[in-house]
């Protein structure tokens, strides 16, 4: 489908330079780009790919001298990565779902639709089920039993839906993804070596015996706020006796795994491969990096940044930023790191402090 650039312009609030005539179908890298393309150039060291593609116009920085790059029009905007996200939304094909309800979906009688919905072939939809108007839910998708799922959600291939799951509105899960999977939870009818090496922090002699671990079952569901993105193949997992809750804006990466009882706040980053175990709480507007590792009944603050590989082990009070294992702040792990890069050379130097020591005069 081609859009006009004025068109576009004005859909994702940014600046015209020239010919808004143009008709424009997607986006592409400068290099790439066909005459039906907008280039991305939104930083300078991009533009200089520009000849090498046939674009004829692109989404510039403020100042740039579109015309000296022999371009017939130019989209500006004052943070153009921020008018990428409207521009991304204004050309994205989707998937190419077939709208309605597939002939081989397979809906209990006592689930509610919402208007206007698409359900995809193969998919399962679970009794006393209810779905939102405008919903997409793709193929072979599965909702369980007594679920609520918002208006305008979005579920691509082989998203899992548990019993009991609440989930507000303009939800988007990636493919794989799983909501309202049992928690893990198992214990032993004596204490644990787990126990006890946790509690005396390894110290304690730990006995070599065998031991049978009982499941504790997950009776709680999961409650999802408005506007939540799951990644791929992410994991959230419903509570024992409280629902795992998850609050308004939160995005997740692929492979995140989020366990039971746990509940996060609103408008959260939770990158690719972050572990958050049970019964931690996270709150508003926090940023996991890449493989940051949350231990159990760990409470974090307000706007928290962790970088990658952080683990955290202890509660972090708001608008910190930590890093390393154990999680700490941020310029403290790197001032550790520099003076860890030095130790090899100051043990040298201290040898050689030593050898001058006996080799003097007086120790002879």
């Amino acid at each position: 489908m081609a859009y006009k650039l004025s068109d576009i312009a004005r859909a994702i609030d940014a600046e015209l330079l020239g010919d808004g005539d143009l008709e424009i179908s997607s986006v592409a890298s400068p290099e790439d780009a066909s005459v039906h393309d907008i280039a991305l150039a939104m930083d300078p060291k991009y533009a200089a790919d520009l000849p090498k593609g046939k674009a004829r116009c692109a989404m510039l920085w403020p100042g740039a001298d579109w015309q000296g790059m022999g371009l017939q029009a130019a989209l500006v905007a004052p943070r153009p990565r921020y008018a990428l996200s409207a521009l991304s939304a204004t050309v994205d094909r989707g998937q190419g779902y077939a709208s309605g309800i597939h002939e081989t979906a397979v809906i209990d009688a006592t689930a509610q639709i919402g208007a206007n919905a698409t359900i995809g072939p193969l998919s399962v939809i679970g009794a006393s089920v209810i779905i939102g108007n405008d919903a997409v839910i793709g193929p072979q998708c599965t909702i369980g039993t007594g679920s609520v799922i918002g208006h305008k959600v979005y579920l691509r291939e082989g998203v899992r839906i548990g019993a009991d799951v609440i989930i507000g509105d303009n939800f988007i899960a990636q493919p794989g993804a799983t909501v309202g999977a049992d928690g893990f939870s198992f214990v032993t009818k004596e204490v644990s070596a787990v126990e006890v090496a946790r509690d005396s922090l390894g110290t304690a002699d730990i006995e070599s015996k065998g031991q049978e671990w009982a499941r504790i079952h997950s009776l709680a569901g999961v409650i999802i706020g408005d506007g939540v993105e799951l990644g791929a193949k992410c994991c959230v997992d419903r509570g024992t006796v409280k629902p795992t809750k998850i609050g308004n804006g939160v995005k997740t990466d692929n492979l995140s795994q989020i366990g039971h009882n746990v509940v996060i706040g609103d408008h959260c980053l939770i990158c690719a491969q972050v572990g958050i175990a049970g019964s931690s709480v996270i709150g508003n507007n926090v940023v996991l990096g890449g493989q940051t590792g949350v231990s159990d009944n760990i409470c974090i603050g307000d706007n928290v940044i962790t970088g990658g590989a952080t683990k955290v082990l202890s509660n972090i009070p708001a608008g910190r930023v930590m890093l390393g294992y154990p999680a700490m702040k941020m310029e403290t792990h790197i001032e550790t790191y520099k003076a860890l890069r030095r130790l090899p050379r100051l043990i040298r130097d201290v040898a050689s402090l030593q050898k001058g020591i006996l080799k003097s005069p007086k120790n002879d």
